[in-house]
């Protein structure tokens, strides 16, 4: 009996001395630490006003607010992410219930023939009944890293799941905004083409009393074909742009999504400082959390070098009678406690340690570039507002200016002081004029959802 002991003591010496390995240290506690934050956004000088905490209070549109709201609910993109969200939870409650203790029912039933004289075949069977209980004893706390690391890829999930919630809204914004700008660039080429009918009348009147030519009319006629073409490919887009709309909303992609009006751009929404970016991000959490999953991953596989402890026991009962098993009077038990260790396994656990620490390094980078991302995304919005609005005022001036010279050119054509084409060169310009002035408008719409999403700001 001695001697047994002592093997075991030895195995077990020998399996504590092979695992033997620094822990890697943990990469999560410093991992905001690993970047430079500025005490304010370059593009935008202090002070930044507080104004909005989500794109329904920054609008204010309730049209735009009904499109955020069914797409919330209905977003198949968005059910899948809840789904994850789900499934996260249970897999955190299957890593908890590694602490507990499991029992297992088993029945069980065999034949047996054998010849032991040569003069006849003996036959016997057998019954057998047992409850069989295994606890793993958590010496070392490998079972409890790998809840820690459970439960913060389920915090990840959760984080995913709330940037996901923002992104469909802005996403559902923005393509709302598109659906305005297709709209209305349709009904500025309905317009121009209106215009440009009125100067084929014109023309024709001027042809008529012998004041202008064939010459003039094919002129006025071309921009007349060329508008209406312009009037198809726009259609196209604005229905295409409702299609986009409907499928975010999560209904059948038809045409029949409306937007009727601009909603009013007031004040932009908060910019705040930079380190409170890390707090209002949903990804940035979702990437520090999975830099704490793979923190704990490198535990579970630093503490998998160590030995395990398992309790066993058993009870049970057989019969050689099907029927008689429950009234046995066999009862067997056992009660075993046994302990395993690696001792020779070719270098593959302590290669885990190395790859699990790889895993984690490679999570931090990610945060980092998650975190870098996050900061561009908002200095370019705020540029951007800042230059958009300056184009918007100056493009706003030059359309002015357009009106004026179309309703001057009108005028002199009409009493022949110039001729078709410089006409339908001022008409042109207005109506080009008048188009970029929607597309910037649409854009600085855009952006301002951009900035919302940028800043965590967007539900």
């Amino acid at each position: 009996m001695s001697k047994l002991v002592s093997s075991i003591l030895g195995v077990s010496l020998a399996a504590l001395t092979s695992s033997c390995m620094d822990r890697p240290a943990a990469l999560s506690p410093n991992a905001k630490a690993t970047l430079s934050i500025p005490a304010r956004y370059d593009s935008t000088p202090p002070p930044v006003p507080q104004v909005s905490s989500s794109l329904s209070s920054l609008f204010a549109d309730p049209q735009l607010t009904r499109y955020i709201n069914k797409a919330i609910k209905n977003n198949p993109d968005l059910k899948a992410s809840a789904a994850r969200l789900e499934e996260a939870g249970y897999n955190t409650r299957k890593s908890q219930a590694g602490l507990s203790p499991t029992l297992d029912a088993n029945l069980g039933a065999s034949t047996n023939r054998n010849n032991p004289t040569g003069f006849g075949a003996v036959t016997s069977e057998n019954y057998t009944a047992s409850l069989d209980a295994r606890w793993e004893v958590d010496v070392w706390g490998r079972i409890r890293s790998g809840i820690s690391a459970s439960t913060s890829d389920q915090a990840a999930a959760t984080a995913d799941f709330a940037s996901a919630r923002q992104s469909i809204a802005a996403q559902t914004a923005q393509a709302y905004f598109d659906l305005l700008r297709t709209s209305s660039l349709l009904q500025l080429s309905e317009e121009r083409l209106t215009s440009f009918k009125k100067t084929l009348d014109l023309v024709n009147r001027r042809f008529e009393a012998g004041t202008s030519d064939l010459g003039a009319l094919d002129l006025a006629r071309t921009d007349i074909e060329n508008t209406r073409s312009q009037v198809a490919q726009r259609k196209d887009e604005r229905d295409k742009a409702a299609r986009r709309l409907a499928i975010l909303i999560g209904e059948y992609p038809t045409n029949n999504r409306s937007a009727t009006q601009w909603p009013q751009l007031s004040r932009s929404v908060p910019a705040n400082l930079p380190s409170t970016l890390l707090m209002q991000r949903p990804d940035i959490d979702a990437a520090y959390q999975r830099i704490r999953a793979a923190d704990a991953r490198v535990d579970v596989a630093h503490k998998d070098l160590y030995p395990r402890f398992n309790l066993t026991a058993s009870y049970g009962q057989q019969s050689s009678v099907l029927k008689d098993l429950a009234e046995s009077n066999f009862n067997a038990w056992s009660l075993l406690a046994n302990m395993s260790a690696p001792l020779i396994d070719g270098g593959a656990r302590r290669a885990e340690v190395g790859a699990a620490n790889a895993r984690a390094k490679r999570s931090l980078a990610d945060y980092q570039s998650t975190v870098l991302n996050a900061f561009q995304e908002v200095e370019n919005a705020l540029g951007s507002e800042t230059y958009l609005r300056q184009q918007y005022s100056a493009t706003s001036k030059a359309l002015a200016a357009a009106e004026s010279a179309e309703s001057r050119g009108l005028r002199s054509y009409n009493n022949g002081l110039i001729n078709i084409l410089d006409l339908l060169e001022v008409q042109r310009r207005t109506f080009a004029t008048e188009e970029s002035l929607i597309n910037i408008r649409a854009l600085r719409y855009q952006n301002r959802v951009s900035l919302a999403l940028s800043l965590g700001k967007a539900l």
